[in-house]
């Protein structure tokens, strides 16, 4: 079986190295998107680094999972896990919803892409020096076009399709997006950067499923 690993906005493969699956991990690399490309055929794209003969789950993370979910559309994964992320459009804040009838994507300038380091670390629950160190590495090698485009599809998301054999991961101390239903395997404490702070447990989970 092979796990293909999709990360976060303004995240890459770094993320899921402190996993200890039974799978082989694949992480699919985030392409620079083309000029207005929709985010349909943005994963078209992404699929032809899937070998669809093969047995594979999806494994995505906050807007990874995102994709995750999407990709469904086109693929038949044994199972499809989000973990610190949304299945369908009305799962997002509000918040997220107003930043798209403003076009806020648009308009953003290029710095403020990219909150300072002590933003994102409350935003992701950070603690340790080690970890806020990866998160400033990986915030530091964002493309700006794709973080630019990310930030503009999700606040224009409009999905309500949920895959079949969907399992969430969640933290219930997450800032940045908090629903998760009642079938949720809930990480008590668990904040946004769970996926490298509480990989254990998480790995933990996706290997009993």
């Amino acid at each position: 079986m092979i796990a293909y690993c999709i990360s976060g906005l303004g995240a890459d493969e770094r993320v899921f190295t402190a996993l200890r699956l039974r799978y082989e991990i694949i992480p699919l690399h985030w392409l620079t998107p083309l000029h207005q490309e929709s985010l349909e055929h943005y994963c078209q794209r992404l699929i032809v680094q899937i070998d669809t003969g093969k047995p594979y789950v999806l494994i995505g993370v906050s807007f990874g999972g995102m994709i995750a979910c999407e990709l469904n559309r086109y693929l038949q994964p044994k199972q499809t896990i989000i973990i610190s992320s949304a299945a369908q459009a009305s799962e997002l804040p509000l918040l997220y919803k107003v930043m798209g009838k403003i076009k806020l994507a648009n308009w953003l300038p290029e710095f403020m892409l990219f909150p300072p380091l002590f933003v994102l670390t409350y935003l992701f629950g950070v603690k340790t020096a080690v970890h806020k160190t990866l998160l400033k590495n990986i915030s530091a090698d964002t493309d700006p076009v794709f973080a630019r485009w990310a930030i503009d599809k999700i606040t224009h998301w409009k999905n309500n399709f949920i895959p079949d054999r969907l399992v969430r991961i969640h933290g219930n101390k997450d800032k940045v997006l908090s629903y998760y239903t009642p079938e949720t395997y809930v990480i008590k404490g668990g904040q946004h950067f769970m996926i490298v702070d509480r990989a254990d447990e998480i790995s933990d989970i996706i290997n009993n499923l």
